[in-house]
């Protein structure tokens, strides 16, 4: 849910430093807000105090929130402490190969960009082969349940039923 920014009250908080906002806050221009805040229903910030900051230093009035209740000092300690410590930064050589397969996928080489036409051409043949075979398997299910009357057993003769005015008596029984 959206929160107001100004609404979140910041308790005393264990960071002290929060670092340089601006790759942050060029990330939040760029792609957005990935992971809401943690907010208590009294709007008290749970975590994500580097994020509300960097929100409000772009000038966003409100930022995705999860309203989380029933939490005591402790718990709500806990929660801060795990969202920091837990994290990994990537190593440069994961950096590096990150960046590389975006830079792939951003400027695809002329041979990338043939198999990914090459590809989507087959994935659009398979897709009109299918619809074929589903037509052709519809069109002999209604073939079938069309079939001649000639195929079909014949209705059993009903019994000849008496002419009217035709008794017992009259016949004889």
């Amino acid at each position: 849910m959206q929160v107001p920014i100004d609404s979140v009250i910041v308790p005393e908080r264990v960071r002290k430093d929060l670092g340089d906002l601006q790759p942050l806050m060029d990330s939040l221009k760029r792609v957005g807000q990935l992971h809401p805040i943690r907010v208590t229903p009294t709007y008290e910030l749970i975590s994500g105090h580097r994020r509300l900051t960097a929100a409000g230093n772009l000038g966003w009035k409100t930022i995705d929130a999860e309203i989380v209740a029933g939490l005591d000092e402790t718990r709500r300690l806990e929660m801060e402490l795990e969202e920091n410590i837990y994290r990994k930064d990537f190593t440069p050589d994961e950096v590096l190969e990150g960046w590389k397969r975006l830079d792939a996928l951003k400027h695809p080489t002329v041979g990338r960009r043939i198999r990914k036409a090459i590809g989507r051409f087959f994935g659009r043949l398979a897709f009109w082969k299918r619809r074929a075979r589903k037509a052709e398997a519809e069109l002999a299910e209604a073939k079938k349940d069309d079939a001649p009357a000639a195929e079909l057993p014949a209705p059993a003769a009903p019994e000849a039923e008496p002419a009217a005015g035709d008794s017992d008596e009259n016949l004889g029984v």
